[in-house]
């Protein structure tokens, strides 16, 4: 039986474990990928660990997020990762130079290469034949230390695309698409890979826009096949001698099998406030919109931005709509410039911003309170855009575009009754402006070897946690439902983000969105400890390991959910926090808010064996939760988190 291509990517760097769906695998990492809201404790932790330079073939860290300077915390915060990045041996991107995922993918991405990023999108390189997987932090400094990622096998999802997009449809009505059809735990615990002759009409972006945005699936990652697409992306980007062919075998065989037929799809758009809450822009057009906004790693294309300034030439963005551009990325930018789509833009009466990830993460450009905002970025979780009370729409450029000259969303294809439009087929330039010139590349190790980080006063070396106790006696302080995103425990904004160096102070604002007083109360029981209940999915979203982090310090011991996302569940595993979850929905139905759990034993419950007895003292019933946790994993909550393991290890060398 032949392999398919995420087959072919993980066996070439498997070091442990079996290619059997559910079987824990241990992976060697190529390459790491790092952003400012997460990088910061990344390089912290890095540095908790003793080791003085990262041991992978590339190591890059972006300054995107945390752009906006109101005061000192994030000016401060870039000259740490700046020396950090020098001392380390890691790749520095300024700030201003573009969002990480574009970017990696035009300076770094290598088809066959692996890379593990603490950004929860870092699976768009897959569009260029890698195997990229989002993690937490911890996890990424692990392998910048030369440490094997382990993560489950997950099953293969493979999705033919056949068929050509219509007019006035592109890659983010594609991955909608996949949405609509499963929702925003379809893919989890899966690699979705796509293939088929509808991959001939999608570009190396188009294909980085389905990647990125396979994460709101859940998936653990997204490849493409490595193909002659790939091969001219490289060569336009100066680096064809990277390419290597990837494809599937004749012969291959998926877990999962889907189709599309890329002839069939309409504008689609995601309603507040999922990503999985799709339906066709038909369904809800003619309503009144305040803004449009085009840019973000979900639509970071040069395409993306020229399809927009034509649709928008010659005409003037309605006065009641604010059309927001966030350029992805400087070099992007210089061509827009360069081709004259930027003045089209400006003229129009849009807004440009820097290049970086700006409003995607809440940093600036808040619409107004409870005003649609139509937006090209991955996520509209309630409250991310920076409005408390917002109502985020995910739609192309397209529709972006299209609504932000009638005032209202739009079916971009009635453009052409409306302004008699015809479909702006935009193809990037044969010869690009390359600018590499905001990337910093780390001295020699021999040059480092004496260089100090510079810590500002917003730096807080990363707390030390101990290990778990045998007795626990646990108030639930919150109860929650389904679908709670890593945005709800812990806010991003511009307000919340530049304290992504200092725990004590990030964590005054945990839980914020949907328990004001949860701060408040969890200061009663920090020293003895409490416990979090969840329905299912608990942690969906960014990858932001802040939103173990944080709770962790304000004293969670212990959370008890239906099912976890992901890469929070392992976030919570690294830093010493028990994730058990229900074996009868009913226990979770029976729990109360202020309830009191009591564990007995439990160290020996969780090193041998699956189950957990818990005991409500409230209720006087007893009940039996269970966890997933490998044997690595128990000994990381069991010392209190995995640095405190990975220093013993390193102390015993």
């Amino acid at each position: 039986m032949g392999k398919n291509v995420a087959e072919k990517l993980i066996e070439s760097h498997l070091v442990e474990g079996e290619m059997q769906p559910g079987n824990e695998i241990s992976l060697t990492m190529d390459q790491t990928l790092t952003q400012d809201a997460t990088g910061t404790m990344v390089m912290l932790e890095f540095e908790a660990m003793g080791i003085p330079r990262v041991k992978t073939e590339v190591s890059a860290q972006y300054v995107d997020h945390n752009l906006i300077q109101s005061d000192f915390k994030n000016p401060d915060d870039h000259l740490f990762l700046r020396s950090a990045c020098k001392k380390f041996g890691v790749w520095y991107s300024r700030p201003g130079n573009g969002v990480s995922h574009p970017v990696h993918q035009e300076r770094f991405g290598q088809p066959g290469k692996t890379l593990i990023g603490s950004d929860s999108h870092t699976p768009a390189a897959g569009a260029i034949g890698m195997l990229a997987i989002g993690a937490g932090g911890l996890d990424v400094a692990m392998a910048m230390a030369g440490k094997p990622y382990t993560i489950r096998m997950p099953e293969v999802w493979g999705v033919k695309l056949t068929g050509e997009l219509p007019d006035w449809v592109s890659a983010k009505d594609v991955i909608l698409e996949m949405l609509r059809r499963h929702d925003v735990d379809g893919g989890v615990n899966r690699i979705i890979e796509y293939y088929g002759p509808g991959l001939d009409s999608l570009s190396c972006m188009d294909r980085h826009v389905v990647a990125n945005m396979g994460t709101e699936l859940g998936a653990t990652s997204t490849v493409f096949p490595s193909d002659d697409e790939v091969k001219r992306f490289l060569r336009s980007q100066g680096r064809e001698d990277d390419w290597q062919e990837i494809k599937a075998d004749d012969d291959a065989d998926y877990d999962v099998y889907e189709e599309i037929d890329l002839s069939e799809l309409v504008p689609l758009i995601a309603k507040p406030s999922s990503p999985g809450n799709v339906v066709p822009v038909r369904e809800v057009e003619g309503q009144e919109i305040y803004q449009t906004y085009v840019g973000s790693s979900a639509n970071p294309g040069f395409r993306d931005f020229a399809v927009a300034a034509e649709i928008v030439d010659g005409q003037q963005v309605h006065d009641r709509v604010s059309l927001d551009v966030n350029p992805t990325s400087r070099q992007i930018l210089e061509n827009l410039m360069n081709t004259g789509h930027l003045q089209k833009l400006t003229r129009s009466g849009a807004r440009i911003h820097q290049a970086g990830c700006n409003g995607c993460i809440g940093m600036g450009q808040a619409p107004a309170t409870g005003q649609i905002s139509l937006r090209t970025v991955p996520r509209n979780f309630p409250g991310r855009s920076g409005t408390k009370e917002d109502a985020v729409y995910l739609v192309s450029p397209e529709t972006a575009a299209a609504s932000a000259l009638t005032g209202k969303i739009t079916d971009p294809r009635d453009l052409e009754d409306l302004y008699g439009m015809s479909y702006p087929h935009v193809q990037e330039p044969d010869d690009i402006i390359i600018n590499t010139d905001q990337l910093v590349e780390p001295p020699s190790a021999a040059e480092a070897q004496d260089l100090e980080l510079e810590k500002g006063p917003n730096v807080v070396s990363l707390p030390e946690f101990g290990e778990l106790p045998d007795e626990l006696d646990l108030p639930v302080l919150l109860k929650l439902g389904d679908d709670i995103s890593t945005d709800e425990i812990m806010p991003a904004g511009s307000r919340i983000l530049p304290y992504r160096s200092n725990i004590p102070k990030i964590s005054e604002f945990v839980f914020e969105q949907v328990d004001e007083a949860f701060f408040e109360r969890s200061q009663e029981v920090r020293d003895t400890g409490h416990s979090i209940v969840a329905g299912t999915n608990y942690g969906q979203g960014s990858s932001r390991e802040h939103a173990a982090l944080a709770p962790r310090w304000l004293g969670t011991r212990v959370k008890i959910a239906k099912s976890f996302a992901r890469i929070h569940r392992q976030n919570l595993a690294n830093f010493g926090i028990l994730p058990l979850t229900f074996t009868d929905d009913a226990d979770y139905d029976a729990i109360e808010q202020g309830d009191t759990l009591q564990f007995r034993n439990l160290r020996d419950q969780v090193q041998n064996g699956s189950e957990v007895e818990v005991y409500n003292a409230t209720k006087d019933t007893t009940f039996v939760a269970e966890h997933d946790l490998t044997e690595r994993e128990i000994q990381m909550v069991m010392e209190g988190s995995q640095i405190g393991v990975v220093k013993k290890e390193f102390a015993n060398v």
